[in-house]
């Protein structure tokens, strides 16, 4: 049964780091009303779809987002009431149609990603189902591990350090709430011992800790004590997972790990540093390692590495099939990162997904530093069956939603929920 579109509206409202951002709303014909949040992303890769900004330094510092809502409200309205709400291709198709430009820069990703996602979940509800169902079947049951961010860094904190996120996979847990305990108790644990050396225990933008330590490694060093501590045994209970987010601390070709103080390092001296590593601490997967220009080093990278570690590309990848089409031609990674916003609709998002799994890649599904309360996040990597997901630390409300959205759908399914770790 048709259920058509009635009225589309968007409104400017705040995300996580209390910049503007465009919410949707999408009302059908038979009385249901959903709505869909964006996030916004600090580090952002150079081929990103256009985050429309007002740019006008009297509201926000330029960081509004009225055009965006504005082109929600008219263009975008005018274009899709009327049709039938499960179309989603096809409607996700229009959108990318009436904005007819290769970034998204005309209509705004964040204005296209808000209407996407606002549509797919009227079509769940006006369908009485979950949206995990509705966008991946009934089939659908997989819950993620997920890789939580207990230390922050780069341009998501003050720290001084240089990578950008230090996160804990829990591989050991036997299920999901389980997993999210082992994370829970770990993030305390660490945070005892930052008081206990007396360091901050303020957090960066995803809720990780961003103490002010010696370096890199010792932020390493300090995770797999805090496992420990904890009462779990690191790599059989608790792995590392490292986001590095490399482009912002590449200078001119070189890369600077150790902010301006250390010596500058090339390709090979980096991936010679993570071989080290690995050797050293439990780390099971390593994202943007290296710059989002480095091609030829992602490739050398992933022959050397990637049949030990997940070898994560999102930088270098932005969620666009043409770049992740180039990766699996010159292998330079085993895994892409997913976020919907760097693309701009659920369809585009989902092709990304399809085109992984051909490859016979692994994709983890993302949030962005700049988040909502929004849970869409935990449903689409529920649907999409890859079984990892990054969606924070284990503080802050926007992170927290993601994982209590996953303990219902744990509940929901019941016995049929299968949890398991996809690194192994």
């Amino acid at each position: 049964m048709d259920r058509r579109i009635t009225a589309v509206s968007a409104i400017e409202t705040l995300d996580s780091r209390g910049n503007p951002t465009v919410r949707v709303s999408v009302r059908l014909d038979c009385g249901v009303v959903s709505s869909a949040s964006v996030p916004s992303g600090a580090s952002t890769g150079a081929h990103e779809a256009v985050e429309l900004r007002d740019g006008d330094a009297r509201r926000y510092g330029g960081k509004g987002v009225r055009k965006a809502v504005d082109n929600v409200n008219t263009v975008i309205a005018r274009a899709i009431v009327g049709h039938d709400v499960e179309r989603q291709v096809e409607l996700d198709r229009l959108l990318v149609e009436l904005d007819g430009t290769p970034d998204k820069s005309r209509l705004g990703a964040n204005a296209m990603l808000g209407v996407s996602m606002a549509v797919a979940r009227a079509a769940a509800e006006a369908a009485g189902m979950p949206l995990y169902w509705y966008l991946g079947g009934a089939t659908a049951r997989r819950l993620p591990m997920p890789m939580m961010n207990v230390l922050n860094g780069g341009k998501h904190a003050d720290s001084g350090l240089a990578f950008q996120e230090f996160m804990i996979v829990p591989v050991g847990a036997p299920r999901f709430s389980e997993a999210l305990r082992y994370g829970v108790e770990t993030f305390r644990a660490i945070g005892a011992a930052l008081r206990a050396r007396g360091e901050s225990i303020a957090v960066g933008d995803e809720g990780g800790f961003a103490p002010h330590l010696p370096g890199n490694e010792a932020a390493c060093a300090l995770i797999v004590e805090a496992i420990e501590a904890a009462g779990f045994v690191p790599g059989r209970d608790i792995a590392l997972a490292l986001d590095p987010a490399a482009t912002s601390f590449q200078d001119e070709g070189a890369y600077l790990p150790d902010r301006a103080e250390g010596p500058r390092k090339n390709s090979d001296e980096m991936i010679e540093i993570y071989r080290d590593w690995i050797m050293k601490y439990p780390i099971v997967s390593i994202e943007d390692g290296l710059a989002e220009d480095d091609w030829t080093g992602f490739s050398r990278m992933t022959s050397l590495l990637g049949d030990r570690i997940q070898i994560v590309g999102d930088d270098i990848y932005v969620t666009n099939t043409e770049f992740i089409r180039r990766g699996i031609v010159e292998r330079c990674s085993n895994a892409a990162l997913i976020k919907l916003n760097q693309i701009g609709t659920v369809t585009e998002t989902i092709e990304a997904i399809d085109m992984c799994r051909r490859a016979g890649w692994r994709y983890v599904t993302s949030h962005r530093s700049g988040e909502t309360e929004d849970t869409f996040l935990a449903d689409f990597t529920v649907a999409m069956g890859g079984g990892q997901i990054k969606a924070g630390s284990l503080c802050r409300g926007e992170r927290i939603a993601k994982y209590n959205r996953l303990l219902e759908i744990e509940r929901e399914l019941g016995a049929e929920a299968l949890f398991d770790n996809p690194l192994d």
